[in-house]
């Protein structure tokens, strides 16, 4: 059995045709050696794993070979010298390394000195270094290479020729995984390749070890979904799905759906973290000058193309604003699962027409939900007569359930401009009848109980009391609505100034069941019944004379203690 060679070994680059993502420096290198013109001090930096030291070798072999008839596969070992920086970073390694610079090669022309995580030389090695770098024999070629240009001193940094490394691109990685798959005899999907290649972030040495892992747990075969879970990477079908929810305003659904993000092990941190990049990548896609920046395979780029058309460019920018502040918010939070959870909540919000003037961290109301929750039923035991008779199971289905689910799109109401005029105010009447006689055809209907009304009829009543509109507030308090057929509601009144009182109010009374039940077939009908009058007591006096006629002696008590009204 072959001992297993890692890939990235195994796939190390021999000359710079095969280096990825480097191409201006390599042919720059190259030009060079053929030109004459390469410099005798080298600074090669940039992040891990994009090429430096691969490089470096390369050139120290190419230098040699430049101008004789020696066969590529001589490799020059004796004359290329490798000192490893974070383990000889004194002054008396540097002093070395400058006694062997004055021996000429012995075979070839030159000797390259490679020293590599240079930045960590101390502060006396460096100023040891300095004279044999600014005048070397001419024999002699260094190549330093470090991932961190800012420690090095800048007398260093003068004396060099530097060539900065780029991050390997999320598609030359895809694209040499892929020449390694070929090679390999494993099948991969190229979204697999991408998100290897995106978690990679840019180094070409983590690739390889990542894909040598995820070839481990796969095999010869490589999918996305095994992928994904290997990695332990959220899927963009995850975002995807999230998006759709966050569109449609389903907070609960939103909700559940983080619930079983947190339950796969991941953080909420790293999901709003994705999740605004998904954001970013769905703006990008809006445009065809921006599409270039969408690095994601075939695949995901329609599925991208797709929800960006549903997706409006305020509601992205707006969305990437809340999830780049949860973001900041995050480890500073107590409680960061609700930090998240009310973010998501927020965003979902941001395309609800149902509220108007909405704050910035607007809510969409439980109430609105209520729609959305499935039939209840309830099981009614009924009691024979007869002893010997079972019990009677009646299944019966609470119809407070809403059925129709629609909900409305105000932005096809037709916006009225407001006009103050004293005909506007002799005139209510005008008024309320161009409120009602607006077309709500193409609006939900959907179905309610009388206790729902209800319980938005003394809702309203109370938001009236703290408006200061006492009068309405009373109306509604007394007069207790009642329920008929196609929706229409009725409520009896006592005497006609409670009537022109209530009709004033009618309108907005209207506007304001209609949104919270969810149906704009609704009509409320004032009824006036003066019978009932005498049953109602408004003032003071008149519940004291309501209370004598149940209790005579109430009247002598309020002599005997000579009590005021």
């Amino acid at each position: 059995m072959e001992p297993f060679i890692v890939s990235a070994r195994k796939y190390r680059p021999q000359n710079f045709e095969d280096v990825v993502g480097q191409q201006a420096i390599t042919n720059t290198l190259e030009n060079a050696i053929k030109s004459n013109h390469l410099a005798q001090a080298l600074l090669f930096t940039g992040p891990r794993g994009v090429g430096k030291t691969s490089c470096a070798r390369i050139l120290a072999k190419k230098i040699n070979l430049q101008g004789t008839s020696i066969s590529e596969d001589e490799d020059f070992a004796f004359n290329i010298f490798e000192l490893d920086a974070a383990s000889n970073n004194s002054v008396d390694d540097i002093r070395s390394l400058t006694d062997q610079v004055r021996i000429p090669p012995q075979t070839g022309k030159y000797k390259v000195y490679i020293i590599d995580e240079v930045h960590m030389l101390s502060q006396s090695a460096f100023n040891a270094f300095l004279k044999t770098l600014e005048e070397p024999p001419a024999h002699a070629i260094f190549i330093l290479a470090t991932t961190e240009k800012h420690k090095i001193i800048p007398t260093i940094l003068s004396r060099c020729q530097i060539f900065d490394f780029k991050r390997i691109s999320v598609l030359d990685a895809k694209n040499y995984l892929k020449t390694i798959c070929e090679n390999e005899g494993i099948t991969a999907d190229d979204d697999a390749l991408h998100i290897i290649a995106q978690k990679a972030d840019g180094a070409m040495r983590d690739a390889l070890s990542i894909f040598d892992r995820v070839v481990s747990f796969s095999g010869k075969n490589l999918t996305r979904e095994a992928v994904a879970e290997n990695l332990n990477v959220l899927d963009y079908d995850t975002y995807f799905s999230m998006t759709d929810l966050l569109l449609a305003n389903n907070i609960p659904e939103v909700l559940n759906a983080f619930n079983i993000i947190l339950s796969k092990g991941f953080e909420g941190h790293h999901f709003i973290n994705g999740l605004a990049s998904h954001f970013r990548d769905l703006l990008v896609a809006k445009d065809k000058i921006t599409i270039d920046l969408l690095e994601v395979g075939d695949t995901a780029k329609q599925k991208y193309l797709a929800q960006a058309t549903k997706a409006s460019i305020s509601f992205l920018m707006e969305a990437i604003d809340k999830a780049n502040n949860c973001d900041l918010n995050y480890k500073t939070s107590k409680n960061q699962r609700l930090l998240v959870e009310l973010t998501l909540m927020q965003i979902a919000s941001i395309t609800f027409d149902g509220e108007k003037k909405k704050p910035a961290n607007f809510i969409i109301p439980a109430t609105f939900f209520q729609a959305l929750m499935p039939a209840k039923k309830e099981v009614v035991r009924e009691t024979p007569k007869k002893p010997l008779e079972s019990p009677v199971i009646v299944e019966k289905t609470i119809t407070e359930t809403v059925v129709e689910t629609k909900k409305p799109l105000l932005e096809k109401f037709q916006k009225r401009e407001s006009s103050l005029s004293l005909k506007s105010v002799f005139q209510p009447k005008e008024v309320e009848k161009s409120v009602v006689e607006e077309n709500y055809d193409d609006y939900p209907k959907t179905v309610f109980t009388l206790k729902q009304l209800e319980l938005y009829w003394k809702e309203y009543a109370m938001l009236l009391e703290k408006k200061g509109e006492q009068s309405m507030a009373a109306i509604l308090n007394l007069g207790k609505p009642t329920l008929g057929e196609n929706f229409q509601i009725s409520c009896t009144v006592s005497n006609s100034l409670m009537q022109d009182q209530f009709l004033k109010g009618r309108p907005n009374l209207l506007h304001f069941l209609r949104e919270k039940l969810n149906n704009y077939g609704i009509d409320i009908t004032v009824i006036l019944d003066e019978t009932i009058s005498k049953k109602f007591a408004y003032t003071p006096q008149e519940k004291f004379n309501k209370m004598k006629e149940k209790n005579p002696l109430i009247e002598k008590l309020r002599e005997t203690f000579e009590l005021d009204l």
